[in-house]
């Protein structure tokens, strides 16, 4: 098989969300024990509900029949990627600026890989996070192409 089973799933779940004005967050295809998972993470600016969830559910499932891209069974989730939403693609750290993200580096910087506090500023090349360190804030600069992956942050009181 030439593609991967991710790269033809959102080759088809991609019309049934712009029909519905959903976005695709990410997709994943994992064994889990002796199960295959194919999980579908949809959202929107308004969230997303279980109705929706449904509907894109039966549309994908329809499309997969016809095409069948995975030779084994497998179970199908689709749902919102949570309070935690990974963080993929420009767009989700330009609407992330001013929330709490949690992000990991491919190399240290500043001696770090791991990083935890608000995003300040995203120019489209580098993110800006303001992390507390001891009593005092630091901003600190990190380039996108470093980023391993990120996602928003629970802060808890």
């Amino acid at each position: 098989m030439s593609k991967k089973v991710t790269e033809i799933v959102e080759e088809l779940v991609t019309p049934i969300l712009e029909e519905m004005e959903l976005e695709l967050v990410d997709i994943e295809y994992v064994k889990e024990g002796k199960n295959w998972f194919l999980r579908v993470f949809i959202d929107s600016e308004d969230g997303i509900d279980i109705e929706q969830c449904g509907v894109v559910s039966e549309k994908l499932s329809e499309k997969l029949d016809e095409v069948d891209p995975i030779p084994y069974n497998y179970f199908l989730e689709v749902s919102s990627p949570g309070a935690e939403r990974p963080l993929k693609k420009r767009t989700d750290f330009e609407r992330a600026v001013g929330k709490n993200v949690y992000i990991k580096t491919y190399e240290p910087i500043e001696g770090e890989k791991e990083f935890e506090g608000e995003l300040t500023a995203f120019d489209g090349t580098v993110v800006t996070i303001t992390v507390k360190q001891k009593m005092r804030k630091k901003a600190i600069e990190i380039p996108y192409e470093k980023i391993a992956n990120a996602r928003l942050a629970i802060v808890f009181f």
